[in-house]
């Protein structure tokens, strides 16, 4: 039986579940219907936040999804190591799911195989067609010769250990591990005495990866650090989107009026690919326009992608220089050297709001690059001037 709408969002992921969920609080009398076509809400993900990536007020309405916080956070390199002073917190997908689900009610259908999609319909699996004024696509990156990519690509591990660890603090990066072909460092989140998300990270030039060597390699960091695993209690794995250049109109044009939100709509941080105060923000902004029908909606997207889009050309460059100046297993240096910078600045850098005496400081000094291929990869702006795309 077909069913009418004010808004369909498809693919329960985070930009989306956020979305539902503020609408439904701000405005209650919306007819709101979200798609997911799996059994739960979330995924199997680990989304995490610097303190400084919200403002009070954001930070208090997510915190009922947190599942962890703390006050500071490390990293090691191999000839420097640091402790920062900011806070900082992650939100997992069963957390996400256990609040926003029962709070959805009604307004969520699992389950749902999606056949077809556009501005302003639905078509399902069992041929049942639903419309509403709008429709937004969550449902993840999609692939485009617009943009020029590298990739972060991850697979984590939770674990328990037969004795506690003895972290006080997430090890957001630990590089001084052997780096095999490209910037790798393993990230360390303690959620409890003897638990512990263990995930091997690794900034590569293609998707293609090997998860029987990232386990490999979790497991013989874990003996190094000399934690007994006793299980494991699920396994997270992904590759995000790291954007290296890209025509920004041309991949909207593509989208032919179609909303779309989280990674689709290229709301993330180019060089960290955290996106959770991007969905935030747009969550935010789509609670606060006065009409959703589907060509106000993408208007209003396509502004809030285009603004980030010109905050991060800066990020974009830097990510050219790790990628494409000096060797992979040389990309270390590049971080080390940013970790020494002051702790403003740092926390700049993870919101994405440099100031001008920011970049001005990222770039000053001996760069930890060669100087030729820094200069030739900050000239780099388009896709076209990278050859085949991969």
């Amino acid at each position: 039986m077909d069913k009418s709408y004010d808004l369909i969002l498809v693919g329960g992921g985070l930009a989306n579940g956020l979305i539902a969920w503020r609408l439904l609080a701000r405005r209650p009398e919306l007819r709101i219907l979200l798609l997911e076509q799996d059994a739960q809400i979330g995924g199997n993900h680990t989304w995490s936040f610097h303190d400084g990536d919200l403002d009070a007020a954001q930070r208090q309405w997510i915190a009922p999804l947190v599942s962890a916080r703390w006050p500071r956070y490390d990293v090691v390199f191999p000839l420097y190591a640091r402790t920062l002073d900011s806070g900082y917190a992650s939100i997992a997908s069963q957390d996400f799911a256990r609040v926003i689900a029962p709070a959805l009610g009604a307004s969520l259908r699992l389950n749902a195989r999606i056949e077809s999609l556009n501005p302003t319909q639905v078509g399902l699996a069992d041929g049942s067609t639903l419309r509403a004024k709008a429709v937004i696509d969550g449902r993840g990156m999609r692939a485009s010769s617009r943009l020029r990519l590298g990739y972060q690509t991850f697979l984590g591990q939770e674990v328990r250990l037969n004795w506690p660890h003895g972290l006080k603090a997430p090890v957001i990066m630990d590089a001084s591990v052997a780096q095999q072909g490209g910037y790798r460092f393993v990230y360390v989140l303690p959620f409890g005495p003897d638990r512990l998300l263990i995930e091997d990270t690794h900034y590569v030039d293609t998707q293609v990866w090997e998860p029987e060597r990232l386990r490999a390699n979790i497991a013989a960091y874990a003996r190094e650090q000399c934690w007994d695993i006793a299980e494991v209690l699920r396994e997270e794995q992904g590759s995000l989107p790291i954007v290296l250049a890209g025509d920004f109109e041309a991949y909207w044009n593509d989208l032919q009026g179609q909303p779309c939100a989280g990674l689709r709509a290229g709301l993330f941080h180019s060089t960290t690919g955290y996106s959770l105060p991007h969905a935030v923000r747009l969550a935010e902004r789509i609670a606060g326009l006065r009409e959703l029908d589907a060509p106000q909606l993408f208007a209003a997207i396509r502004d809030e992608a285009r603004q980030e889009w010109r905050r991060q050309r800066f990020f974009r460059m830097l990510n050219r220089m790790l990628f494409l100046a000096g060797s992979p297993d040389s990309r270390w240096r590049v971080m080390q050297r940013f970790y020494r910078l002051p702790a403003p600045l740092i926390a700049n850098f993870y919101a994405g709001r440099l100031s001008l005496g920011d970049k001005a400081r990222l770039l000053s000094g001996k760069p930890p690059v060669p100087v030729l291929q820094a200069l030739s990869a900050v000239c780099k702006t388009h896709p076209r001037q990278f050859g085949k795309q991969e």
